[in-house]
């Protein structure tokens, strides 16, 4: 066949509605009593080969300390030694492999996370990490198959970049992986992003070390599966959870060490990047860095703007998945004049929000990921109740004799500088500011100039003059910028997700920027009818 072959064309994955007696809502409660009874046991991948360590650590479901969910086994420092031997080894054949069929490999995972691994896959999320039906769909199904599938035509997309000839010339590039290997570590709060941290860069041809979050071994280990069945060569991927001390230790001392792809805090990234800068004498290339890291997002709500959206805005961009998300809505910025209308009825919705398992489906919200989290949100929690700047609007509580449960609270702010309008709390936190209404504009500034990252941020406001200045005013305040909605929910292919200041280096998961980090150009000039003469015309008698 000589035409070229097209991807096919992506479209975003439908999302379930997993209403009562639907097929899927009873395909997930099955799979959810599956494996809540049937504890599970993990090993590492190295080599297409599962390894036992016989060094385990149990996985525990957050909203429920009792319920052991199975165990996993701990990468040891030679351990990740053999991976990247592993990594190294497959590099040779799978950096050579054509590019479709690279491709043909992750659409085949997409289409297994749509069918016949979404029960389980979301049922493991929710256990796992302790997220609703809803908040697991569109995470772990709908956004890891939309990864992959819009990866590849964007990947298409710039294998068709090339540049121009001249007469006589044939001039073309070549988009190569890099030389070596790429480290990923991945979060807990999204199990797509583990899927992509590894996969974008895989997809072109690389070769990864994977560290997922101790705290998503589970729904993880499930997308390790996917790809095994996928068709995925061994050693392309290799799954080593662990320590992470341990694991980056080795991992950033090798020499073919090639890349970085993070998600995670903005403290852990700097310390990385800074141990990458320490160990340049010693690799073979430059590494790329990228990463996505913290935020402290916003909502600045104009004067114009309407009461009962702004509610429903804060309600789901601050609880929803209990404000563990990098992009949730953490602090607010209200007129007076619209916060006698708003305070009430705010109030009255977010005490009213169900919380507990997820396996109850009425729930909105449930358990923070772990102790460390809890501990932290509750003593963001109990300083705010002792200052007398700030007001617990609603909430305020919180439970640990079950499972890490902290009440969705809202804090209502007199000093704008206040701790937890500036700092990342990673919770159901949010934190309100009333500003004079005639200070709009240097309440632009404040949201601008309070937080030292650049993540994500909304404005509210039905006066287009207004919308435009907060625009300008905060057009690097965020890297995903709304107006009139949350400032949570970005979709792959729609809102391509990151940002710069301290929540990273903006490389824009789910977009082609972010592939163009993870190949090495070639440029390639063929000369059909070379010269044979050294002499050119200006040189003539």
């Amino acid at each position: 066949m000589n035409r070229s072959i097209d991807i096919p064309t992506p479209i975003n994955e439908p999302v379930l509605d997993y209403t009562p007696g639907s097929a899927e809502r009873i395909a997930l409660e099955a799979e959810l009593e599956r494996l809540a009874s049937n504890p599970v046991e993990i090993p590492l991948v190295i080599g297409g080969e599962e390894v036992r360590t016989g060094d385990v650590a149990e996985i525990t479901a957050p909203h429920d300390h009792s319920l052991v969910l199975g165990r996993w086994h701990r990468a040891g420092r030679k351990d990740v030694e053999a991976a990247i031997e592993s990594s190294l080894a497959a590099w040779e054949t799978w950096s050579r492999m054509p590019w479709l069929d690279r491709a043909s490999i992750f659409l085949r995972a997409a289409d297994l996370v749509a069918g016949p691994y979404r029960a389980e896959i979301n049922a493991a999320t929710m256990l796992g990490q302790s997220k609703t039906a809803y908040q697991a769909e569109i995470d772990s199904a709908c956004e890891l198959v939309d990864f992959y599938r819009f990866g590849a035509s964007f990947a298409q997309e710039i294998f068709e970049q090339q540049p121009i000839s001249s007469d006589g010339v044939w001039n073309r590039t070549e988009y190569r992986p890099l030389e070596g290997f790429i480290y990923a570590v991945s979060p807990f709060n999204f199990t797509a992003i583990g899927g992509n941290l590894f996969g974008a860069p895989a997809m072109l041809g690389n070769v990864a070390i994977w560290k997922p979050s101790i705290s998503a071994v589970y729904s993880n280990w499930v997308i390790m599966k996917v790809l095994r069945d996928a068709g995925l060569p061994a050693g392309v991927v290799n799954f080593v959870p662990g320590d992470p001390a341990e694991v980056t230790d080795v991992v950033l001392s090798h020499p073919e060490f090639a890349g970085l792809h993070y998600t995670g805090s903005t403290e852990v990234f700097r310390m990385l990047w800074r141990k990458i800068g320490d160990n340049l004498p010693n690799y073979r290339n430059y590494p790329r860095i990228v990463g996505e890291t913290g935020g402290k997002d916003f909502i600045v709500v104009h004067p114009s703007a309407r009461a009962d959206q702004v509610r429903t805005a804060i309600v789901r961009g601050a609880f929803e998945y209990q404000g563990q998300k990098c992009s949730a809505a953490s602090r607010v910025y209200v007129p007076a004049s619209m916060w006698a209308e708003l305070k009430d009825d705010l109030a009255e919705e977010v005490a009213g929000l169900a919380m507990g398992s997820p396996r109850d489906f009425r729930n909105f919200l449930t358990a923070v990921i772990h102790e460390q989290a809890f501990e932290k949100i509750a003593g963001y929690i109990d300083r705010a109740k002792a200052s007398d700047d700030v007001e617990v609007l609603v909430g305020g509580g919180y439970d640990r004799s079950k499972g890490w449960f902290i009440e969705p609270t809202v804090l209502v702010a007199k000093d704008p500088q206040y701790e937890s309008m500036r700092e990342e709390i990673f919770g159901p936190v949010v934190t309100i500011h009333v500003y004079d209404d005639e200070d709009w504009s240097d309440t632009l500034q404040l949201v601008d100039e309070t937080s030292p990252y650049g993540l994500t941020g909304a404005v509210f406001s039905q006066d287009r003059e207004a919308t435009l200045e907060a625009m300008d005013v905060l057009r690097h305040a965020a890297g995903n910028f709304y107006i009139n909605d949350k400032p949570t929910g970005a979709v792959v292919g729609q809102q391509p997700f990151g940002g710069a200041r301290a929540s990273g280096t903006n490389d824009k998961a789910g977009s082609a920027l972010n592939l163009l980090r993870w190949l090495s150009p070639r440029s390639v000039k063929e000369t059909f009818d070379p010269p044979t003469d050294y002499r050119y015309p200006f040189m003539q008698d």
